[in-house]
């Protein structure tokens, strides 16, 4: 059953891309951490901070988790949902999460 199924290492990588993607999109578009977050200090974000700082109170609030270990793959998909509406809506930023081609490239470039 899908619901309880723990996330495969692809989606974790999927995952882990899609805070860097996301982290890249919202530095390019003016929105470094303290546009988002703390207006008085200027930090860029990286692939740890969106998931410290966006996605982790996101998935604690919504799903009562710590981790993204914990997290089964419905779960992960309404996580990221709830981002991507927010991050839509008020910010104007879209990032869609990696697929297997994207994943399948970036290990070809290596």
């Amino acid at each position: 059953m899908r619901e309880t199924t723990q996330r495969t290492i692809q989606q974790n990588k999927s995952l882990h891309l899609y805070f860097t993607q996301l982290a890249d999109a919202l530095n390019e578009t003016g929105y470094d951490m303290k546009r988002t977050l703390k207006p008085e200090i200027e930090i860029p974000w990286n692939g740890e901070t969106v998931k410290e700082y966006l996605w982790r109170p996101i998935m604690k609030a919504q799903l009562n988790k710590e981790s993204t270990t914990e997290m089964t793959t419905k779960e992960l998909d309404q996580v990221l949902e709830t981002l991507t509406r927010h991050l839509t809506a008020k910010l104007g930023v879209l990032v869609n999460f990696p697929s297997m081609e994207t994943l399948s490239l970036i290990k070809s470039e290596k």
